[in-house]
């Protein structure tokens, strides 16, 4: 996309000027989404985007500006003004640019910029759509979307790095509310993969708009949820929000490197109960949180993060290793090529243990059964979090008895692990977005199902 010339000679420019390291990101950007709402086309719409990001290192201080030009002079202007109050001599000299092959893992067959397959979609989505309010006139409102982006970036570095990537990402969202007089509830799914619009033929529409109207509606019917400390089965899949966010997140060098992350000089040390194993990876096939390449031209790689409750890897970009000493992990991901990149997760999960769920439920007296989690907030720095179920039901002797309407977990990141007494077998992912300070990048959840003996539930109608 970028001639390798005119990198080269604005990556000197940045070398001459005193910077330690130059890179560019050099990004093409194709969207297209597709949206219904109560069975009628909505929104349909696409949009093209081009930039050039640059990135300079002045020792551990990072300067950051971008560009939708590819003139040389426009990014060496861009460049010389990123270095005006920190030029100096130079320091550093640039090696010779050379294109790495990429590895390409994730194969996909229809993408976006050949195959936009909007009547297809349109046609899918109204399946979607009919399936989730044929289950109930209580049914008020159905919204289901395909979005589908592709991402072609280039890499270059001061150290002779030249690298390219193509990203192509779908995902088809069913959202359902159901009213019965003043009472409202919801229902939510929403699967994704780094895939091309092939990935339709692995996800049943019906049975899609089925399962999302069918959360919306059991609530309605539910009784209140219980409150205080008590045993908690977490559900496989988007369950695994609560290590994303709680935890995830304080093992990134973005929060290690500051001291701010409460995991930040726990290397090697038991910071969970031993059932615990938990990674994070680039590498399953086609996963939604899956890359060939970080953004900063690094292959991706799989980071153990947790091993038998110990903490053995951080995640780390390339400025994060400078500061912490970590080697990096290829976990250095952007929004796009108006963000710097930061250490990200990718497709972060437990991974599984082997004990069943009926064994899980069978060993709580009186306890709670969230089936599947919602959306939720966390303070930085501590992990303390509190979280939304969004599908819940209450266990008595051992056994579901009641679905209920409404149960928030609240704990921290570093308490909860401790409290994870059974691993499940029932390993499931789930896609979402993470947002960050470089940005909103696709990211994977995931998790088997998790007993916590002991976590605080607040209940409500």
């Amino acid at each position: 996309m970028l001639n390798p010339a005119i990198a080269k000679s604005v990556i000197d420019h940045a070398l001459f000027l005193g910077a330690d390291f130059a890179e560019l990101f050099v990004e093409h950007h194709h969207s297209g989404n597709v949206e219904l709402l109560s069975g009628e086309v909505d929104k349909v719409n696409s949009g093209i985007d081009f930039g050039i990001g640059i990135r300079l290192f002045f020792g551990h201080k990072v300067l950051y500006g971008y560009t939708n030009s590819k003139d040389e002079e426009k990014l060496k202007q861009v460049t010389s003004l990123l270095c005006a109050k920190d030029k100096r001599d130079q320091i550093a000299n640039a090696g010779a640019i050379n294109l790495t092959p990429g590895n390409e893992r994730h194969p996909v067959q229809r993408h976006l910029s050949k195959d936009p397959s909007i009547e297809e979609k349109i046609a899918f989505l109204k399946k979607v759509d009919a399936s989730a309010r044929a289950e109930s006139e209580k049914i008020s409102q159905a919204i289901s979307v395909v979005g589908q982006r592709e991402q072609h970036i280039e890499v270059f570095n001061s150290t002779g790095l030249h690298i390219q990537d193509t990203r192509n990402y779908v995902r088809v969202v069913s959202s359902v509310v159901a009213a019965d007089g003043t009472e409202q509830s919801s229902g939510f799914e929403g699967p994704g993969a780094l895939k091309g619009w092939e990935f339709h033929t692995e996800i049943d529409p019906v049975a899609l708009g089925q399962r999302t109207a069918k959360q919306a509606l059991i609530k309605l019917g539910a009784v209140p949820c219980p409150s205080g400390e008590m045993p908690v089965v977490i559900g496989n899949g988007f369950g695994g929000v609560i290590f994303h966010e709680a935890c995830g997140h304080l093992l990134e060098t973005t929060s290690v490197a500051k001291g701010a992350s409460v995991f930040h000089d726990k290397m090697g040390e038991m910071i969970a109960n031993p059932v615990v194993n938990a990674v994070d990876e680039g590498l399953s096939p086609n996963a939604w949180g899956s890359i060939n390449i970080d953004d900063e031209g690094m292959e991706t790689q799989n980071t153990q993060l947790i091993k038998d409750g110990k903490l053995t890897g951080f995640l780390v970009d390339h400025m994060g290793s400078l500061k912490t000493g970590y080697a990096r992990t290829g976990s250095g991901r952007r929004q796009n090529y108006k963000f710097a990149p930061t250490s990200r997760m990718r497709n972060t999960y437990i991974e599984a243990g082997n004990s069943e769920l009926d064994e899980m439920i069978g060993s709580i007296e009186r306890g709670i059964y969230t089936a599947k989690m919602g959306g939720g907030s966390v303070q930085p720095g501590t992990g303390e979090f509190n979280f939304a179920a969004q599908e819940s039901y209450l266990i008595e002797d051992g056994k579901i008895t009641k679905p209920l309407k409404s149960a928030t977990l609240i704990s921290t990141g570093p308490k909860v692990l401790k409290e994870i007494s059974m691993v499940g077998k029932d390993l499931k992912l789930a896609a979402g977005m993470c947002g960050s300070i470089s940005g909103a990048v696709p990211t994977t959840v995931g998790q088997p199902a998790i007993k916590v003996d002991n976590i605080l539930v607040g209940g409500g109608k």
